[in-house]
Protein backbone atom coordinates (compact mmCIF):
# COMPACT_ATOMS: atom_id res chain seq x y z
CA UNK A 1 0.00 0.00 0.00
CA UNK A 2 2.89 2.35 0.89
CA UNK A 3 4.72 1.47 -2.32
CA UNK A 4 1.67 2.33 -4.47
CA UNK A 5 1.30 5.72 -2.77
CA UNK A 6 4.96 6.54 -3.36
CA UNK A 7 4.60 5.44 -6.98
CA UNK A 8 1.63 7.68 -7.50
CA UNK A 9 3.49 10.58 -5.89
CA UNK A 10 6.50 10.03 -8.13
CA UNK A 11 4.26 9.81 -11.18
CA UNK A 12 2.53 13.05 -10.24
CA UNK A 13 5.88 14.78 -9.76
CA UNK A 14 7.04 13.53 -13.15
CA UNK A 15 3.84 14.86 -14.83
CA UNK A 16 4.24 18.25 -13.14
CA UNK A 17 7.90 18.43 -14.13
CA UNK A 18 7.10 17.52 -17.71
CA UNK A 19 4.30 20.11 -17.74
CA UNK A 20 6.71 22.76 -16.47
CA UNK A 21 9.49 21.67 -18.79
CA UNK A 22 7.53 21.45 -22.04
CA UNK A 23 5.91 24.72 -23.15
CA UNK A 24 4.12 25.61 -26.41
CA UNK A 25 3.82 29.33 -27.30
CA UNK A 26 0.78 30.14 -29.50
CA UNK A 27 1.06 32.17 -32.68
CA UNK A 28 0.93 35.93 -32.12
CA UNK A 29 2.46 35.77 -28.65
CA UNK A 30 5.92 35.78 -27.11
CA UNK A 31 6.77 34.59 -23.61
CA UNK A 32 9.67 35.73 -21.49
CA UNK A 33 11.79 33.17 -19.59
CA UNK A 34 13.09 33.89 -16.10
CA UNK A 35 15.72 32.00 -14.13
CA UNK A 36 15.04 32.39 -10.44
CA UNK A 37 13.08 35.61 -11.26
CA UNK A 38 15.69 37.10 -13.64
CA UNK A 39 14.97 37.56 -17.36
CA UNK A 40 17.08 35.33 -19.56
CA UNK A 41 15.48 35.12 -23.01
CA UNK A 42 12.20 35.25 -24.98
CA UNK A 43 10.36 32.29 -26.43
CA UNK A 44 8.85 32.76 -29.91
CA UNK A 45 5.74 30.86 -31.09
CA UNK A 46 6.32 27.09 -31.11
CA UNK A 47 7.47 24.24 -28.83
CA UNK A 48 10.08 24.97 -26.13
CA UNK A 49 11.74 23.06 -23.26
CA UNK A 50 12.57 24.60 -19.89
CA UNK A 51 14.52 23.37 -16.93
CA UNK A 52 12.01 22.79 -14.17
CA UNK A 53 12.41 24.70 -10.93
CA UNK A 54 15.36 26.65 -12.42
CA UNK A 55 13.48 28.27 -15.31
CA UNK A 56 9.92 29.57 -15.56
CA UNK A 57 7.65 31.65 -17.75
CA UNK A 58 7.73 35.33 -16.82
CA UNK A 59 5.30 37.42 -18.97
CA UNK A 60 3.05 36.44 -21.83
CA UNK A 61 3.10 39.33 -24.32
CA UNK A 62 0.60 39.80 -27.14
CA UNK A 63 2.60 40.72 -30.28
CA UNK A 64 -0.41 41.40 -32.52
CA UNK A 65 -1.68 44.89 -33.29
CA UNK A 66 -4.10 45.91 -30.58
CA UNK A 67 -6.92 48.44 -30.44
CA UNK A 68 -7.65 50.52 -27.36
CA UNK A 69 -10.47 52.99 -26.87
CA UNK A 70 -9.68 56.44 -25.48
CA UNK A 71 -12.50 57.50 -23.12
CA UNK A 72 -14.24 60.84 -23.58
CA UNK A 73 -12.67 63.79 -21.79
CA UNK A 74 -13.30 67.54 -21.54
CA UNK A 75 -10.71 69.67 -23.33
CA UNK A 76 -10.45 73.48 -23.27
CA UNK A 77 -9.53 75.09 -26.59
CA UNK A 78 -7.40 78.18 -27.10
CA UNK A 79 -10.50 80.41 -27.17
CA UNK A 80 -11.82 78.89 -23.91
CA UNK A 81 -14.44 76.63 -25.46
CA UNK A 82 -14.98 73.27 -23.75
CA UNK A 83 -15.28 70.26 -26.06
CA UNK A 84 -15.65 66.55 -25.38
CA UNK A 85 -13.11 64.39 -27.20
CA UNK A 86 -12.69 60.62 -27.49
CA UNK A 87 -10.65 58.44 -29.80
CA UNK A 88 -9.01 55.11 -30.54
CA UNK A 89 -5.38 53.94 -30.53
CA UNK A 90 -3.77 51.20 -32.64
CA UNK A 91 -0.44 49.92 -31.25
CA UNK A 92 1.78 46.86 -31.52
CA UNK A 93 4.50 45.44 -29.28
CA UNK A 94 7.79 44.94 -31.14
CA UNK A 95 10.04 43.99 -28.22
CA UNK A 96 8.45 41.65 -25.68
CA UNK A 97 11.20 42.06 -23.08
CA UNK A 98 10.97 45.87 -23.06
CA UNK A 99 7.19 45.81 -22.96
CA UNK A 100 7.33 43.37 -20.02
CA UNK A 101 10.05 44.97 -17.90
CA UNK A 102 10.46 48.64 -18.95
CA UNK A 103 6.97 49.78 -17.92
CA UNK A 104 4.29 48.52 -15.59
CA UNK A 105 0.69 48.32 -16.89
CA UNK A 106 1.57 49.08 -20.51
CA UNK A 107 -1.96 49.82 -21.68
CA UNK A 108 -2.66 52.30 -18.89
CA UNK A 109 0.60 54.10 -19.65
CA UNK A 110 -0.24 54.38 -23.37
CA UNK A 111 -3.76 55.56 -22.59
CA UNK A 112 -2.57 58.34 -20.29
CA UNK A 113 -0.02 59.48 -22.86
CA UNK A 114 -2.69 59.69 -25.56
CA UNK A 115 -5.17 61.61 -23.41
CA UNK A 116 -2.51 64.09 -22.27
CA UNK A 117 -1.27 64.80 -25.80
CA UNK A 118 -4.85 65.21 -27.09
CA UNK A 119 -5.42 67.94 -24.50
CA UNK A 120 -2.13 69.58 -25.48
CA UNK A 121 -2.88 69.52 -29.23
CA UNK A 122 -6.46 70.80 -29.00
CA UNK A 123 -5.56 73.34 -26.30
CA UNK A 124 -3.24 75.10 -28.78
CA UNK A 125 -6.06 75.57 -31.35
CA UNK A 126 -9.22 77.61 -31.62
CA UNK A 127 -12.59 75.84 -31.69
CA UNK A 128 -12.95 76.21 -35.46
CA UNK A 129 -9.45 74.84 -36.02
CA UNK A 130 -10.02 71.89 -33.71
CA UNK A 131 -13.20 70.99 -35.61
CA UNK A 132 -11.72 71.38 -39.09
CA UNK A 133 -8.13 70.14 -38.58
CA UNK A 134 -8.74 66.68 -37.16
CA UNK A 135 -6.05 65.09 -39.31
CA UNK A 136 -3.50 67.59 -38.05
CA UNK A 137 -4.42 66.80 -34.44
CA UNK A 138 -4.14 63.05 -35.12
CA UNK A 139 -0.66 63.52 -36.58
CA UNK A 140 0.58 65.65 -33.68
CA UNK A 141 -0.66 63.22 -31.06
CA UNK A 142 0.68 60.19 -32.98
CA UNK A 143 4.20 61.62 -33.28
CA UNK A 144 4.36 62.57 -29.61
CA UNK A 145 3.00 59.25 -28.28
CA UNK A 146 5.11 57.13 -30.63
CA UNK A 147 8.30 58.84 -29.45
CA UNK A 148 7.32 58.41 -25.81
CA UNK A 149 6.51 54.69 -26.16
CA UNK A 150 9.57 53.77 -28.24
CA UNK A 151 11.68 52.86 -25.13
CA UNK A 152 8.93 50.42 -24.11
CA UNK A 153 9.32 48.41 -27.32
CA UNK A 154 5.94 49.58 -28.61
CA UNK A 155 5.03 51.01 -32.02
CA UNK A 156 1.94 53.25 -32.11
CA UNK A 157 0.57 52.91 -35.65
CA UNK A 158 -2.50 55.15 -35.64
CA UNK A 159 -4.41 57.50 -33.38
CA UNK A 160 -7.85 58.60 -34.53
CA UNK A 161 -10.19 61.07 -32.85
CA UNK A 162 -13.66 59.59 -33.08
CA UNK A 163 -15.69 62.60 -31.96
CA UNK A 164 -15.14 66.25 -31.05
CA UNK A 165 -18.37 67.54 -29.50
CA UNK A 166 -18.63 71.25 -28.62
CA UNK A 167 -21.21 72.48 -26.08
CA UNK A 168 -24.87 72.54 -27.08
CA UNK A 169 -25.13 76.34 -27.11
CA UNK A 170 -22.15 76.55 -29.47
CA UNK A 171 -23.70 73.92 -31.73
CA UNK A 172 -26.95 75.95 -31.90
CA UNK A 173 -25.00 79.14 -32.60
CA UNK A 174 -23.01 77.45 -35.36
CA UNK A 175 -26.23 76.09 -36.88
CA UNK A 176 -27.75 79.58 -36.93
CA UNK A 177 -24.59 80.98 -38.46
CA UNK A 178 -24.58 78.27 -41.12
CA UNK A 179 -28.25 78.91 -41.90
CA UNK A 180 -27.63 82.64 -42.25
CA UNK A 181 -24.67 81.98 -44.53
CA UNK A 182 -26.72 79.67 -46.73
CA UNK A 183 -29.57 82.19 -46.92
CA UNK A 184 -27.07 84.88 -47.89
CA UNK A 185 -25.63 82.63 -50.57
CA UNK A 186 -29.13 81.83 -51.86
CA UNK A 187 -30.02 85.54 -52.02
CA UNK A 188 -26.83 86.29 -53.92
CA UNK A 189 -27.55 83.50 -56.40
CA UNK A 190 -31.15 84.67 -56.79
CA UNK A 191 -30.02 88.26 -57.43
CA UNK A 192 -27.47 87.00 -59.94
CA UNK A 193 -30.22 85.04 -61.66
CA UNK A 194 -32.44 88.14 -61.90
CA UNK A 195 -29.49 90.11 -63.25
CA UNK A 196 -28.76 87.54 -65.93
CA UNK A 197 -32.45 87.35 -66.83
CA UNK A 198 -32.62 91.16 -67.20
CA UNK A 199 -29.50 91.15 -69.37
CA UNK A 200 -30.88 88.41 -71.58
CA UNK A 201 -34.24 90.19 -71.82
CA UNK A 202 -32.53 93.45 -72.82
CA UNK A 203 -30.44 91.62 -75.38
CA UNK A 204 -33.58 89.99 -76.77
CA UNK A 205 -35.40 93.32 -77.00
CA UNK A 206 -32.37 94.85 -78.69
CA UNK A 207 -32.23 92.08 -81.26
CA UNK A 208 -35.99 92.33 -81.76
CA UNK A 209 -35.75 96.07 -82.44
CA UNK A 210 -32.83 95.55 -84.79
CA UNK A 211 -34.76 92.92 -86.73
CA UNK A 212 -37.86 95.11 -86.71
CA UNK A 213 -35.85 98.04 -88.07
CA UNK A 214 -34.35 95.78 -90.71
CA UNK A 215 -37.86 94.64 -91.64
CA UNK A 216 -39.13 98.24 -91.82
CA UNK A 217 -36.16 99.18 -93.96
CA UNK A 218 -36.80 96.29 -96.32
CA UNK A 219 -40.53 97.09 -96.43
CA UNK A 220 -39.80 100.76 -97.17
CA UNK A 221 -37.42 99.73 -99.92
CA UNK A 222 -40.05 97.43 -101.42
CA UNK A 223 -42.73 100.10 -101.10
CA UNK A 224 -40.49 102.68 -102.78
CA UNK A 225 -39.76 100.25 -105.56
CA UNK A 226 -43.49 99.56 -105.98
CA UNK A 227 -44.23 103.31 -106.08
CA UNK A 228 -41.50 103.76 -108.65
CA UNK A 229 -42.97 101.03 -110.80
CA UNK A 230 -46.45 102.55 -110.39
CA UNK A 231 -45.11 105.97 -111.30
CA UNK A 232 -43.46 104.54 -114.39
CA UNK A 233 -46.73 102.84 -115.37
CA UNK A 234 -48.72 106.02 -114.80
CA UNK A 235 -46.17 108.04 -116.75
CA UNK A 236 -46.42 105.64 -119.64
CA UNK A 237 -50.23 105.69 -119.52
CA UNK A 238 -50.20 109.48 -119.39
CA UNK A 239 -47.85 109.57 -122.36
CA UNK A 240 -50.15 107.31 -124.35
CA UNK A 241 -53.19 109.45 -123.50
CA UNK A 242 -51.29 112.65 -124.30
CA UNK A 243 -50.29 111.22 -127.68
CA UNK A 244 -53.91 110.28 -128.30
CA UNK A 245 -55.14 113.76 -127.37
CA UNK A 246 -52.51 115.32 -129.55
CA UNK A 247 -53.78 113.14 -132.39
CA UNK A 248 -57.28 114.52 -131.79
CA UNK A 249 -58.78 111.40 -130.16
CA UNK A 250 -61.80 112.36 -128.07
CA UNK A 251 -61.75 109.03 -126.20
CA UNK A 252 -58.59 110.10 -124.40
CA UNK A 253 -60.39 113.07 -122.90
CA UNK A 254 -63.17 110.74 -121.79
CA UNK A 255 -60.53 108.53 -120.12
CA UNK A 256 -59.28 111.41 -118.01
CA UNK A 257 -62.77 112.50 -117.09
CA UNK A 258 -63.82 108.96 -116.12
CA UNK A 259 -60.67 108.44 -114.07
CA UNK A 260 -61.19 111.61 -112.04
CA UNK A 261 -64.87 110.78 -111.69
CA UNK A 262 -64.09 107.33 -110.20
CA UNK A 263 -61.45 108.78 -107.86
CA UNK A 264 -63.98 111.29 -106.57
CA UNK A 265 -66.51 108.51 -105.83
CA UNK A 266 -63.77 106.52 -104.09
CA UNK A 267 -62.99 109.45 -101.81
CA UNK A 268 -66.65 109.83 -100.95
CA UNK A 269 -67.03 106.11 -100.18
CA UNK A 270 -63.94 106.04 -97.95
CA UNK A 271 -64.88 109.14 -95.96
CA UNK A 272 -65.19 108.45 -92.18
CA UNK A 273 -68.71 108.07 -90.73
CA UNK A 274 -70.14 108.01 -94.23
CA UNK A 275 -73.17 105.73 -94.42
CA UNK A 276 -74.92 107.06 -97.52
CA UNK A 277 -73.48 108.41 -100.75
CA UNK A 278 -75.63 110.59 -103.05
CA UNK A 279 -74.66 110.05 -106.64
CA UNK A 280 -76.12 112.76 -108.90
CA UNK A 281 -74.94 111.23 -112.12
CA UNK A 282 -76.10 109.35 -115.16
CA UNK A 283 -75.21 105.72 -115.55
CA UNK A 284 -74.86 106.09 -119.28
CA UNK A 285 -72.11 108.66 -118.78
CA UNK A 286 -69.88 106.25 -116.86
CA UNK A 287 -70.60 103.44 -119.29
CA UNK A 288 -69.68 105.67 -122.19
CA UNK A 289 -66.49 106.70 -120.49
CA UNK A 290 -65.58 103.06 -119.89
CA UNK A 291 -66.32 102.30 -123.53
CA UNK A 292 -64.06 105.18 -124.53
CA UNK A 293 -61.28 103.71 -122.37
CA UNK A 294 -61.69 100.36 -124.11
CA UNK A 295 -61.48 101.99 -127.55
CA UNK A 296 -58.39 103.91 -126.44
CA UNK A 297 -56.70 100.74 -125.22
CA UNK A 298 -57.59 98.96 -128.50
CA UNK A 299 -56.06 101.73 -130.60
CA UNK A 300 -52.94 101.65 -128.45
CA UNK A 301 -52.57 97.94 -129.07
CA UNK A 302 -53.14 98.28 -132.82
CA UNK A 303 -50.61 101.10 -133.16
CA UNK A 304 -47.14 99.94 -134.18
CA UNK A 305 -44.72 100.20 -131.32
CA UNK A 306 -42.16 102.97 -131.52
CA UNK A 307 -38.89 102.85 -129.68
CA UNK A 308 -38.82 104.80 -126.42
CA UNK A 309 -36.34 107.64 -126.16
CA UNK A 310 -33.38 106.82 -123.96
CA UNK A 311 -33.71 107.82 -120.32
CA UNK A 312 -31.93 110.97 -119.37
CA UNK A 313 -29.65 110.33 -116.42
CA UNK A 314 -30.56 112.27 -113.28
Amino acid sequence: MGISIVGLFIAAVVVIVLFKAVRMVPQGYEWTVEAFGKYTHTMSPGLHFLIPIYQGVGRKINMMEQVMDVPSQDVITKDNAVVKVDGVVYFQVLDAAKAAYEVATLEIAILNLVMTNIRTAIGSMDLDESLSKRDEINTKVLVAVDQATHPWGVKVNRIELKDIAPPRDLVDSMARQMKAEREKRANVLEAEGFRQAAILKAEGEKQSKILEAEGDREAAFREAEARERLAEAEARATQLVSDAIAAGNVQAINYFVAQKYIEAFKSLAEAPNQKFVMMPMESSGIIGSIAGIAELAKEALDRPSTPRPPAVPR
